[in-house]
């Protein structure tokens, strides 16, 4: 059997790594390299329970478990520890005094009341770095990484039935093909009937905080000075860096992932909460400015299992903000699914695609997703 899988981000690496396991040969394409996009540019933040209560919670659970076997299995250095995970407020120039004395350095106008997380449910990789290194695993068994664009599918039987893909030209030959392409997975609309999937963009910084800070992860609600409210979350990092997301926006989503930069304003909002919050966070020692989109769909699930109406044809994308966590248990379902006929770790049924109504095709514009 041969795997083609369209997306090198952690989903895509995540499917390649257990279908891999399985003696499944794979082809991994990517446009631009992997973990370029939202993979790599994430917090990387994982919960065992943040998502109880709803249709995630099970793959959440299996994934968070999956974390602690992976960390072990592949064998990298890729950041993965416990943290301890606090929930706070803060009003620009306003000085408060209620938060635990063991996070000593926040400032005083952080108010950490709350804590959200122990070492026991709360966790942290370093995206990029566990997105490379599960990917350089399942190369490790045979996979292949193919850079290219993804420009269509190959169908036979009157196009019920994908037999590959076309990647710059070239016509690449398979048993199954797998849409990952993040919030990108839309331009498959015109080639499948694919429910719409779209981005919503977050900014981030990244900072040099040597020595390392401690393993504190923070969510605040933050007042700005203008009135306006931002909901920072800053994660301290294994390698000697610190960093902090919080303004989230609607913008058009590039074709070229490579196209994607910073709203206008946005980086410079961040920089001033983050000078407020903690001395740590001092714009002098920013390392990385950047934003990335993130897959969401209409209700807000992912789309994880076969696509309707076409055979040996799957989509996996959709996870909005807990793709660095879910991805090991959706890479685990999806080999299963792909090599046995159904998935057994986890139900997929509240992520199958036939649940929402195809994209319309003729809504893209014309050079743009």
């Amino acid at each position: 059997m041969h795997v083609l899988i369209c997306g090198g981000g952690v989903i895509g690496a995540a499917t390649a790594y257990f279908l891999s396991r399985r003696g499944v040969a794979v082809t991994v394409v990517e446009r631009t390299g992997i973990a370029s996009a939202a993979s790599g540019k994430s917090g990387g933040f994982l919960a065992l329970d943040w998502c109880d209560g709803g249709p995630l919670a099970p793959l959440a659970r299996r994934s968070f478990e999956l974390h602690v076997m992976l960390a072990e299995e592949i064998g990298e250095d890729y950041g993965y520890r416990r943290m301890t995970t606090y929930g706070g407020v803060a009003s620009a120039g306003e000085p408060v005094r209620a938060r635990p004395g063991d996070v000593s350095w926040v400032s005083g106008e952080v108010a950490l009341g709350q804590r959200l997380g122990t070492t026991e449910t709360t966790a942290q990789v370093l995206p990029g770095a566990f997105t490379q290194a599960m990917m350089r695993a399942a190369e490790g068994r045979g996979t292949a990484v193919k850079q290219g664009t993804v420009t269509g599918l190959t169908v036979a039987d009157g196009g019920r039935t994908v037999t590959g893909i076309t990647v710059s030209g070239e016509t690449l030959e398979a048993d199954a093909v797998v849409i990952a392409m993040g919030p990108w997975s839309i331009l498959a609309s015109g080639w499948v009937p694919l429910p719409g999937v779209y981005g919503l963009k977050g900014h981030s910084l990244v900072f040099q905080t040597d020595p390392p800070l401690p393993a504190d992860a923070l969510f605040v609600e933050y007042r700005e000075a203008s009135g306006n409210v931002a909901s920072p979350e800053v994660f301290p990092r294994t390698d000697g860096t610190t960093y902090v997301c919080g303004i989230s926006s609607q913008s058009p989503l590039p074709v070229d992932p490579a196209a994607v930069a910073p709203d206008p304003g946005a980086i410079e909002r961040l920089e001033a909460i983050c000078a407020a919050m903690a001395p740590a966070l001092d714009p002098a020692r920013i390392v990385a400015r950047q934003s990335c989109f993130r897959p969401v769909t209409e209700d807000g699930l992912p789309l994880i299992g076969a696509i309707p109406g076409v055979d040996d044809a799957y989509v996996a994308t959709g996870h909005s903000v807990w793709g660095i966590l879910n991805a090991p248990a959706t890479g685990e379902a999806m080999a299963e699914l792909i090599v046995d006929g159904a998935a057994t770790t986890v139900d997929l049924a509240p992520f199958d695609p036939g649940r929402l109504r195809p994209f319309d095709a003729s809504r893209l514009e014309t050079g743009a997703g």
